[in-house]
């Protein structure tokens, strides 16, 4: 049987020992040329969960997510749709940077299916332990995990899904993404409507808690 994350979950499924746990998991092999795990960070009780694709460069020597340049036009936008960071649960589908050399570069490799079903219990564990009231996938990899595979950003962000992980759940770009925009005016646009998608779960947390 293939090892998974599950293989590695505490007992005590507070974020704190989720949080020390994760540091020793060897559920795929990505462990192997990664700094550190890069586990989820936020409040503890936050109401909205952001989850991404994975680490990048920075967050791997850093052991936090989201704090390279995706995570600068994250904060970004959060600001434009009125929403605090430190409200917020931040994390990723998978929990350690997948990447290839080039020359003294380590660029980024999007994770294989096998790799994100490997790190899941991780992931269903922040869940079970936040209990937010929106969960939200930034990019194409974190809407498979917590969606499923037919689930489509273009097709599907801007509008509300069903899932067993809360209350809302919705999908929408990653701002890694929009920093490949090379210009500016288009670049601007795209931030705005990821503003505008995050505004609207808030809108869609506020009417369901009415």
């Amino acid at each position: 049987m293939d090892a998974s994350a599950a293989d590695f979950l505490p007992k005590a499924r507070s974020l704190a020992s989720l949080r020390r746990a994760a540091q020793g998991c060897r559920g795929c092999d990505l462990w192997k040329d990664t700094t550190q795990t890069v586990f989820g960070e936020g409040r503890a009780q936050a109401e909205l969960m952001l989850v991404g694709e994975q680490p990048g460069d920075r967050e791997d020597l850093e052991g936090k997510p989201f704090v390279g340049p995706a995570g600068g036009l994250l904060d970004r936008a959060l600001a434009e749709a009125g929403i605090e960071r430190d409200a917020v649960y931040l994390t990723n589908a998978v929990k350690h940077f997948k990447w290839r050399p080039r020359g003294k570069r380590r660029l980024h490799q999007t994770p294989r299916v096998g790799e994100m079903e490997a790190c899941r219990p991780w992931l269903e564990a922040e869940v079970e332990a936040v209990e937010p009231s929106a969960v939200v996938a930034l990019g194409a990899t974190a809407a498979k995990a917590l969606f499923g595979p037919t689930v489509r950003v273009t097709r599907d962000r801007g509008r509300l899904l069903e899932t067993p992980l809360a209350p809302v759940g919705a999908v929408t770009v990653h701002p890694s993404a929009i920093l490949r925009i090379r210009e500016r005016e288009e670049r601007h646009d795209a931030l705005a409507g990821l503003a505008e998608d995050l505004e609207a779960v808030c809108a869609a947390m506020k009417k369901g808690m009415g």
